[in-house]
């Protein structure tokens, strides 16, 4: 077996035989069958004969090359097919030297409403299938807020539910505080509130100018009315606005919609930055810290962020980028494909471009240099926490489990995971404890049942432990109980070589005097000012927050089921407009048959079935 390792040249050499000049994938295996490198090649052929020569590899190659013990191949139609399955097979399979973008979270957009009267504007997060106009993407969820906060003080529109709007009798808070027209009870009527619709999708849309100026001319026309109150009225519609245009932050002018994207590579580590300027606006920007494939270079690592950042999202007609990556052709005949228009790629060196780009290359360094500085902090505290509880090495990732409810109600468990680079909420996780254990109050009970779905679903889909998924250290919220619940289920699944430690409050419940236990050896405590000590507690902290916010959000939705939920033929549009029509579900409960079908959408069938529900 050590003799296929040391011989990679001649083991890839080998494959040569089998090969054409047909585009395909290749991966690159070592001798556990663990995939080291997956490649895209025009000429399967050509690309495989590289790899099979001795020399002018790099140093990140040669060591690849040099653990290479077998290679599996797919080829394709075209080259374009082959850029697309790589990235597909790269964030599938994760090998150690290719780049591989970690954050793949989707982007927010504005969302105007096209299917009601009186369109709905708010903040919409991913796929696009509810009939309205989208506005994006923004790099963040606080982005679109502060946005919307604006427009609604600009153009006054709706943020409401369709079920609030229908059932309210009087302006709500929104209205009294001048950030809606209330539609709702006919403060607005509707060709008024479409021209403020029109408005809102001008601004989005880049179209400021106009806007500023039809608003500046009402005013005029007001004050000449002498309509003090609504000019005062328009006045501050027009100072809002301004204040929007100048929270953008950057606007170019000869920039109406593109991505900037920047690299910034320090020591093998990388940032990206990514700048969205939309309707000659900024709408934020996004740093990506990307795996770098153990030493790629910055061509190879922007042409694979590119791929992989926009496998599922829109590209710009117009990317423009601090690098360029290695097939400018190929990415771009890809983005085109996926957009269905044509879409550049452009490195530029003056003007207005490249100083966008310059301030993007700034904060990737900035970032990236911050990011070091927390990771080497992280890495401390890693080893303190080895240390502090005997473990053989700092954990590469940490869980931390906590369980919410009220009196066995609504029953959550929580898992926070933690590691070098600090929170991965990505891999955030909630359980919606199913067990009598819930309703019993039984925390040990809960604690059970979330470790026993936890592994058990962990060893059917990586039994081998070849994903970066199993934990090296678990940290439970409670004491001696708890840890030896988790302990007997982990030994009934067979996996024992796991750290567990339970994190109790201690003497009076005060944060400083928290105690540790594990099985099997006493009960431990650590100094007050030790900053493993705080470490623990923000884990701790993040964990009891992230279970309380589950189960509130299961709480909420327990609020909104009602009995009507169960009636066979009513739906959510009947359950609304039955609501609406009668305030509550008690009251849809005592209604007769006629009143029932003096709902719209309520046919008598429909209105026997609910009393015949109700009156069995």
């Amino acid at each position: 077996m050590s003799d296929v390792v040391q011989t990679g040249q001649e083991v890839i050499q080998a494959y040569l035989k089998t090969l054409d000049g047909s585009p395909g994938v290749y991966r690159m295996l070592n001798t556990k069958g663990e995939v080291l490198y997956v490649g895209k090649a025009r000429n399967l052929k050509a690309r495989v004969s590289n790899y099979a020569r001795d020399y002018g590899h790099s140093a990140r190659i040669a060591r690849m090359v040099y653990e290479t013990a077998s290679m599996m191949f797919l080829t394709t139609r075209t080259e374009t097919e082959a850029l697309l399955l790589e990235q597909n097979l790269i964030k599938q399979l994760k090998p150690r030297y290719n780049v591989l973008l970690r954050d793949d979270k989707s982007f927010p957009n504005i969302l105007i409403t096209k299917d009601h009267p009186f369109p709905q504007i708010k903040k919409h997060r991913g796929k696009k299938t509810e009939k309205g106009s989208y506005f994006g993407p923004f790099a963040s969820g606080g982005a679109v807020t502060r946005t919307l906060n604006q427009l609604q003080k600009v153009f006054l529109l709706r943020n409401c539910t369709d079920s609030m709007f229908e059932g309210r009798t009087r302006p709500c808070l929104q209205y009294q505080i001048k950030r809606c027209a209330a539609p709702c009870v006919g403060k607005v009527d509707g060709p008024t509130y479409a021209a403020l619709v029109q408005d809102a999708e001008l601004f989005l849309q880049g179209k400021t100018t106009a806007v500023q100026a039809d608003l500046a001319k009402q005013m005029s026309t007001a004050s000449e009315a002498m309509e003090f109150e609504r000019a005062a009225s328009l006045r501050d519609r027009i100072k809002a606005l301004t204040q929007v245009q100048q929270s953008q932050g950057i606007n170019p002018r000869g920039v109406e919609q593109a991505d900037v994207i920047a690299l910034h590579l320090d020591h093998g580590q990388a940032c990206v930055q990514v700048f969205f300027i939309r309707a000659h606006q900024s709408w934020g920007n996004r740093d990506f810290y990307p795996k770098t494939g153990a030493g790629a270079e910055e061509p190879e690592i922007m042409e694979a962020f590119i791929a992989q950042f926009y496998d599922d999202k829109e590209p710009p007609p117009l990317i423009l980028l601090s690098h360029p990556v290695e097939n400018p052709d190929l990415v771009g005949q890809l983005l085109s494909e996926r957009a269905g228009r044509k879409v550049e790629l452009a490195v530029p060196l003056r003007g207005e471009k490249a100083e966008l780009l310059e301030n993007a290359a700034r904060n990737a360094r900035e970032s990236l240099a911050r990011r070091m500085s927390e990771s080497s902090t992280q890495n401390t505290l890693l080893r303190g926490l080895a240390e502090a509880f005997d473990l053989d090495a700092p954990p590469a990732r940490i869980e931390v489990y906590d369980n919410a409810h009220i009196q066995g109600s609504d029953a959550v468990g929580g898992m926070i995971v933690a590691g070098a680079e600090g929170f991965v909420k990505s891999q955030y996780r909630k359980f919606n404890i199913k067990s009598a254990a819930g309703a019993n109050s039984d925390d040990f009970g809960m604690m059970r049942e979330v470790m026993t779905r936890r592994f058990e679903r962990l060893l059917k889909e990586d039994p081998d432990r070849k994903s970066d998924a199993w934990p090296d250290l678990l940290l439970i919220d409670g004491g001696a109980g708890q840890i030896s619940a988790v302990a007997g289920i982990l030994a009934d699944l067979g996996v024992e070589d796991i750290a567990v430690v339970g994190v109790a409050k201690g003497i009076d419940r005060d944060a400083g005097k928290e105690e540790f236990h594990r099985t099997g050896l006493p009960v431990m405590a650590l100094p007050r000012n030790d900053p493993v000590l705080y470490f623990i507690q923000r884990l701790r902290d993040e964990a009891h927050r992230w279970a309380n916010g589950a189960h509130r959000a299961k709480r909420a939705k327990a609020v909104s089921i009602t009995p009507l939920d169960d009636i066979p033929g009513v739906g959510a549009l009947r359950k609304r407009a039955l609501l609406a029509h009668f305030g509550s579900a008690k009251a849809v409960s005592r209604a007769g048959v006629p009143d029932l079908m003096a709902v719209g959408g309520i046919s008598q069938a429909m209105a026997e079935a609910i009393y015949n529900f109700f009156n069995p």
